[in-house]
C-alpha cells in the first residue's frame, strides 16, 4: 500500500536535471539520484531497463550493473536481467509493447487512465512468477529505431499487490524521471548509426512500402497505384538501398521504425 507522508508533487527542474547526464561517468550518480527520488516520492523500489528485448543490463561508467549495485536487486531470486526468457514470457514486457503511458498491474489486470483493449488480451496466468513481482507501476519508454525501455516501481513488501494509490499520486512524476534517465542512458551508450538521420524516401517509395506492409504483392501494388510490377520492385529496391536493408521484410521494418509508413501522402 502507498505509505502516508510521501510527496505527490511533480519533480522540480533541478531534480530532473539530476537524473540526466551526458557522459558515462554520470550514469552511476544519476541512477542513485533516481533511486532516492523515487523512494522519497512514493516509497517504491526502482528497476530499469533501457531495452526490454536485450539481456544486457544497464551499467555505470565502470561497468557495474545498476540493477544490483545501485537499485539493490542482489538476491538470486531477484536478478531479473539474468532470466533468459523474460522478454518473451513477462506480461509486463508484453504490455510495454502495446502501451506508451504509465500503468500499474497485478495478477488481476493492467490499470491505466485511459482504456487500452490491447492490454486486456495479455495472458496473466502465473503473473507473480512470470513478472517476478506481485505488482508494479510501469513506465514504458519508447525510443528511436523501435527500442523499448521500461522502468518498474515495486513495493518493498514482496507480497503487496495493490499499487493503485501510489499510481494515482505519483505515476506522472515517475514517468518524467524515468524517461529523463533512460533517454540519457541510451544517448550516452548508443553506437553510431551513420546516415539514418538524413534518410529521405520518395512519395512513390513510401506508397509502395505501405502497400507491401499491408501484404500486397508487387503485382497487386502495381494495379492499385497504376504502375508496372517492375516499377514497384524498383521503388522498393531503392528504399531498401537507402535504408541499408537486406530484404523486403527488413526494409518495411526499418521504414516503420523511422515513421515513414505512417506518413500521409
Amino acid at each position: 500500500m502507498f505509505a502516508a507522508g510521501h510527496s505527490c508533487t511533480m519533480p522540480s527542474a533541478a531534480l530532473i536535471d539530476a537524473v540526466r547526464f551526458s557522459e558515462p561517468g554520470g550514469i552511476g550518480p544519476a541512477a542513485e539520484r533516481l533511486r532516492d527520488a523515487v523512494m522519497d516520492l512514493c516509497g517504491l523500489r526502482t528497476a530499469v531497463t533501457h531495452n526490454v528485448a536485450s539481456r544486457e543490463p544497464m551499467r555505470d561508467g565502470n561497468g557495474a550493473v545498476l540493477a544490483s549495485e545501485v537499485f539493490g536487486f542482489r538476491g538470486e531470486e531477484s536478478r531479473w536481467w539474468e532470466v533468459p526468457q523474460l522478454a518473451l514470457s513477462s506480461p509486463i514486457v508484453h504490455a510495454c509493447r502495446v502501451e506508451a503511458e504509465p500503468f500499474w498491474c497485478n495478477a488481476h489486470g493492467f490499470f491505466t487512465r485511459l482504456p487500452n483493449p490491447l492490454l486486456d488480451v495479455i495472458d496473466l496466468h502465473d503473473f507473480r512468477i512470470r513478472a517476478m513481482t506481485a505488482a508494479a507501476i510501469v513506465v514504458p519508454i519508447h525510443l528511436p529505431f523501435g527500442q523499448i525501455g521500461a522502468a518498474s516501481f515495486l513495493s518493498p513488501e514482496p507480497e503487496a499487490n495493490d499499487l493503485s494509490d501510489a499510481y494515482a499520486c505519483a505515476a506522472d512524476a515517475l514517468a518524467v524521471l524515468a524517461r529523463a534517465f533512460v533517454q540519457s542512458y541510451v544517448k550516452v551508450t548508443a553506437r553510431a548509426r551513420p546516415g539514418l538521420g538524413s534518410i529521405s524516401l520518395t512519395k512513390r517509395e513510401v506508397e509502395c512500402l505501405r502497400w507491401a506492409a499491408a501484404g500486397k504483392t508487387n503485382e497487386e501494388i502495381g494495379i492499385i497505384l497504376g504502375l508496372q510490377r517492375t516499377t514497384v520492385r524498383f521503388h522498393i529496391r531503392s528504399a531498401s538501398v537507402k535504408l541499408d536493408a537486406v530484404n523486403r521484410d527488413q526494409t518495411m521494418f526499418k521504414a516503420a521504425q523511422l515513421g515513414f509508413l505512417g506518413m500521409i501522402n
